[in-house]
């Protein structure tokens, strides 16, 4: 294992701990009103959700909200390596398991989102975050990026603000990360 590897180990070992400790009714709900007010100027635009896993804080109710004014979507591991897609997701639509124990759509289409919510298990004061290692939303932001204007923001419990993360050249920046404390933007 090398040193870096091992760092990014430890960090995320750190991390969920932190996260599982705040992760309350009162700071979930927190967050999920500062989302909500985060995302409302942009609605109707394509938008990313995810589907928590583990202790990761619910952006449900927010994708549900603003699925009233535009598309929603959220992400399909295609698998080992490359982007994700994104399939289309509505309030009560029919779901099954998908790789890691998130759920997704079982139809629905294909959708190229402009403004996202991504998971993490760490970010720091300049909102660079720490995924799960697997690479998948440095490589669909960089391919993002790449056609055309994308925001995204992750979605997290203060908490989980770390310094000194291990980063490499190919992690992406977000555009912020909200929490139950407000924006910390990139």
């Amino acid at each position: 294992m090398t040193d870096l590897t091992q760092q990014k180990t430890d960090a995320r070992k750190a991390a969920f701990a932190r996260r599982k400790a705040a992760r309350t009714e009162e700071t979930t709900a927190k967050a999920v009103a500062n989302l909500l007010a985060y995302m409302l100027p942009n609605k109707g635009k394509p938008l990313a959700g995810y589907m928590p896993i583990r202790t990761e804080v619910d952006p449900i109710p927010v994708m549900a909200a603003m699925a009233a004014f535009g598309p929603v979507c959220v992400p399909v591991i295609q698998g080992e390596g490359q982007p994700l897609k994104f399939r289309q997701w509505m309030p009560g639509c029919t779901m099954e398991d998908g790789p890691f124990g998130a759920q997704v759509p079982a139809k629905g289409d294909w959708i190229t989102p402009e403004l996202l919510i991504v998971p993490l298990v760490a970010f720091d004061a300049n909102a660079m975050r720490l995924g799960y290692g697997g690479g998948f939303y440095d490589r669909t932001l960089e391919g993002l990026r790449a056609r055309g204007p994308v925001h995204a923001v992750g979605f997290a419990y203060e908490a989980q603000l770390a310094e000194n993360l291990p980063l490499e050249p190919t992690d992406q920046p977000l555009d912020g990360v909200v929490t139950e404390a407000g924006l910390t933007q990139g």
